[in-house]
């Protein structure tokens, strides 16, 4: 069974897209589509800004988004037989089994990124790569901390992403290390992602959501906030609204994936972050990406 997926915040380079926009007359239409629905003019920014340019989080969000899924809509050969992104390629992931249109999906993506952005101006926060380290572990010196920090993206086994306030995340990485990590890396990141210090996000979020047409999808999504298999646009909503204060279960939805029939993952988007991840996690899956 094939299954697509797609990449989330950090997959970004300069110039990205610009080669469907110049190449393909429907993509340069969801791409014009795009710039109003938004707004201005995010293709200028994608095909000529900077990396800087790029970082601002009401860029990242949406470019990510549009490159991965203008690449599905003009590019892919066959239907997924399931579909899962990674935190914000989750949005990508509900366009690709028709849960959401390209329009509403943009639209609330675009929110997302804002909310977001918001949100880490109100509470001063940082996440940090951890590997080395078995989950468990992560999990329990997190619950020590005295701030709040917890485990944000469980990216392979033995490597995983936690976020919190910058105090607890710095205590925790000396304290993981001090317990036998590898790394404990800070990452340059505007926010604690994926933790309750999103909530203000959530509840800003979480009006759109449900305020947004989710239709019958033709193929389950495994969802972040559970890493299980979904075709209720019920419950594909409410995990939706979860998904931003809990962690991206990556390791477990793609084991889930391999579980019930995955054979061959197909990477859509900018980067070729998770088919590295794939192959961490199940060796024996055959990965490549939608050129």
């Amino acid at each position: 069974m094939k299954a697509l997926i797609f990449p989330g915040q950090g997959s970004q380079f300069p110039g990205m897209g610009k080669n469907l926009y110049d190449s393909l007359p429907e993509a340069k239409n969801l791409f014009e589509k795009a710039n109003e629905i938004l707004g201005f003019r995010i293709t200028d920014i994608m095909f000529s800004g900077t990396e800087d340019d790029l970082k601002q989080t009401r860029v990242t969000q949406p470019a990510i988004f549009l490159h991965s899924v203008i690449q599905f809509l003009t590019r892919c050969t066959f239907q997924p037989e399931m579909t899962a992104g990674h935190s914000l390629g989750e949005f990508s992931a509900l366009v690709a089994n028709k849960s959401l249109s390209f329009e509403n999906a943009l639209s609330l993506v675009s929110k997302r990124a804002n909310a977001m952005q918001r949100a880490c101006e109100i509470n001063p926060s940082t996440m940090a790569a951890v590997m080395g380290l078995d989950d468990s572990k992560v999990e329990e010196i997190c619950a020590t901390s005295g701030e709040i920090v917890v485990a944000a993206n469980y990216n392979y086994p033995g490597q995983l992403v936690i976020s919190g306030t910058k105090p607890g995340v710095e205590k925790v990485c000396e304290l993981l290390k001090s317990a036998g990590a590898k790394r404990a890396i800070l990452l340059p990141v505007g926010g604690a992602f994926h933790s309750p210090l999103m909530e203000p996000a959530k509840k800003e979020l979480e009006q759109a959501i449900v305020n947004t047409e989710f239709g019958n999808p033709v193929c389950p999504v495994y969802q972040n906030a559970t890493g299980l298999p979904e075709v209720s646009p019920v419950k594909i909503r409410e995990n939706l609204i979860l998904q931003l204060t809990s962690p991206v279960r990556w390791t477990q939805s793609v084991q889930n994936m391999v579980k019930d029939g995955a054979t061959e993952f197909f990477e859509c988007g900018p980067g070729k972050v998770l088919q590295g991840l794939v192959r961490k996690i199940h060796r024996e899956a055959v990965v490549g990406e939608v050129l």
